[in-house]
């Protein structure tokens, strides 16, 4: 577990926020591969005896490979290069969820998805708080495709409805498969309202665990 430069003492028990995780990560300062390592922002909020990192770069030896897994391929989860590559794979944006969202565009026009179960992109966000743990279907063109974030591809998806001025135009999806950008594809998961992945990382509303029928 890596977290910024923090007072603690050895032996103190503490808890350690959510952070990204990073398979066969290889560290140029220690000249170390990690099986698995997990970039978390810092302690948890309920730690009374330490006192919260800020955001701020990390000090010390560790701190260029922090900021290097904190920073790498902001475009979306692919390896970092250089001396990291194949190491693991970055967030889906340093900014957070809200960094992440792909801008609404004037070419994205997708008809509904048919069946039971089928809604739109602003009726998911519309319906969020009614369709919270129901497994849905949305039908839409991958705009992103950011991989194997916690072990999951994150896809997302439009279909020309919703609101932009709200970032409610813009649905992620996490799923097993990697459908191809640009495609238009059907999802089948189940909707999270209010998902919060710590670090930054909160969506209004996701769709998770889905299939993907091209």
């Amino acid at each position: 577990m890596a977290i910024p430069e923090t007072p603690v003492k050895v032996g103190q028990a503490v808890t350690c926020a959510p952070g990204m995780t990073m398979n066969n990560f290889v560290s140029k300062t220690l000249s170390r591969t990690f099986d698995t390592i997990v970039f978390s922002p810092g302690l948890d909020k309920g730690e009374a005896a330490v006192k919260q990192p800020s955001a701020a770069p990390v000090k010390g030896q560790e701190a260029a490979d922090f900021n290097e897994a904190l920073q790498a391929e902001k475009s979306g989860g692919k390896a970092a290069t250089g001396a990291s590559a194949g190491a693991g794979i970055a967030m889906e944006q340093s900014a957070g969820s809200v960094g992440a969202v792909v801008p609404s565009s004037a070419d994205v026009n997708v008809n509904k998805a048919t069946g039971p179960n089928s809604y739109s992109v602003a009726e998911c966000f519309e319906q969020a708080k009614e369709l919270n743990s129901k497994t849905i279907r949305v039908r839409g063109k991958v705009m992103k495709v950011s991989r194997m974030i916690m072990g999951k591809n994150w896809v997302h998806i439009q279909d020309g409805t919703g609101n932009p001025l709200n970032n409610q135009h813009d649905l992620v999806v996490t799923t097993e498969e990697e459908p191809a950008d640009g495609t238009v594809v059907t999802v089948e998961g189940v909707l999270s309202a209010n998902r919060d992945f710590g670090a930054g990382y909160k969506y209004e509303v996701i769709i998770e665990n889905a299939r993907v029928e091209k």
